[in-house]
């Protein structure tokens, strides 16, 4: 079945939808996020649980809580598969996003580009690169702040905490429509388990430099970056009478990670 723009619209706008959706099979033929730790004690899976169905009213929470549970289990995060939306995500022209302004449907079709199957390292679980670096924690959160989006005007400001849209707040043309931060942790609290249960928790997430405030525009400002690094650290060298590019391979494992024909061909699965 084709999908009208019309359908596009619809869907982007509904946010959480009224009748639960059907779960969706899991698709092999993308590449998933490894499991991650399992990290949490048994009251706070609890706690993870209750996170997780706050988005959703209580007539779903009896099919969704076990199954959360199962995703906790299985992959160490709740990403709420059954929420993906039915349509393509990719960076569509701009006029095709519903909007009231034109500077939400430019952020949304920011969104769909990191969270495009050919951009993001793994778009289902809604990380673009880097292994961690996620646009959001789950589909819920996708889901409602496409909606905000499709709602803002010039006079509104969307407020986003780790992937959490915390609602359209008034401001005025000249203020900025998105405000974003990601993993506000102070450094008692900042270890690696402790990033690893906050994420678990679904209260915080890592959203590397670009991920999390959805720039993300390929390879190209990485592989450039790191180009013109190398040329000067070649130059600084060269200062002092040798010839840094003689006999010199460089392939930064960074460089691997961010082109998908590198990786693909590089790394294994």
């Amino acid at each position: 079945m084709i999908m009208t723009i019309t359908d596009f619209r619809r869907q982007v706008s509904e946010g959480i939808p009224d009748i639960l959706p059907a779960i969706k099979p899991y698709d092999h033929s993308i590449n998933h996020a490894p499991g991650r730790k399992n990290i949490l004690s048994a009251s706070e899976k609890k706690l993870a649980l209750k996170n997780a169905l706050r988005y959703f009213p209580e007539k779903f929470h009896p099919v969704l809580a076990p199954e959360f549970a199962g995703e906790l289990a299985d992959y160490g995060r709740i990403y709420m598969y059954r929420f993906r939306p039915d349509y393509e995500i990719k960076a569509r022209n701009i006029y095709d996003y519903p909007h009231r302004t034109r500077k939400a449907a430019a952020i949304m079709l920011m969104i769909s580009n990191n969270l495009d199957n050919a951009v993001a390292q793994h778009p289902h679980e809604l990380i673009t690169y880097g292994g961690n670096g996620a646009v959001f924690q789950n589909w819920a959160q996708y889901r409602l702040t496409m909606k905000y989006l499709s709602e803002m005007t010039d006079e509104q400001t969307l407020v986003m905490y780790s992937g959490h849209p915390l609602g359209l707040f008034p401001s005025h043309n000249d203020a900025p429509r998105v405000v974003v931060t990601n993993g506000m942790v102070i450094p008692n609290y900042s270890s690696q388990d402790h990033w690893e249960r906050f994420n678990a928790l679904g209260v915080s997430q890592y959203g590397q430099m670009t991920a999390g405030s959805y720039m993300y525009i390929g390879p190209q400002g990485i592989v450039h970056g790191t180009a013109i690094t190398i040329l000067n650290a070649n130059r600084l060298i060269s200062k002092h009478g040798e010839d840094g590019r003689k006999n010199s391979l460089y392939l930064p494992v960074w460089e691997v990670c961010q082109v998908p024909s590198l990786r693909h061909r590089l790394l294994p699965d």
